[in-house]
């Protein structure tokens, strides 16, 4: 049996595009913003379960805002702010329930 080395896995969107892209991007400036502001909110709450958040490139859902996905579940979060990050990680991290404003929608994917 294979065990995890975190018990959640956040992988944030950094990805830059050329100003002139046919796709949006959620942009290394903000994207950073939300990753460090996921570090320094997880690291003061000084959990009891092992999180990780980090940046990641492209998760292909470029159209929606500010992307970012919480494994094991795989559920991708669109057009997050940085006043989204505490309700994610209580909601979410903390007692394992997506806030579902800002999940996406499949269906119109």
């Amino acid at each position: 049996m294979q065990t995890l080395k975190f018990d959640k896995h956040i992988f944030i969107c950094t990805n830059e595009r050329a100003a002139d892209a046919s796709r949006k991007s959620c942009g290394q400036a903000h994207g950073m913003d939300i990753v460090d502001a996921f570090k320094k909110n997880l690291k003061a709450r000084n959990l009891a379960i092992k999180v990780r958040a980090q940046r990641a490139g492209c998760l292909d859902v470029c159209d929606y805002g500010q992307t970012l996905v919480v494994y094991p579940e795989g559920v991708f979060y669109v057009g997050v702010e940085l006043s989204d990050i505490d309700e994610i990680i209580e909601e979410h991290i903390l007692n394992d329930r997506p806030v579902a404003r800002l999940v996406l929608d499949k269906s119109k994917y």
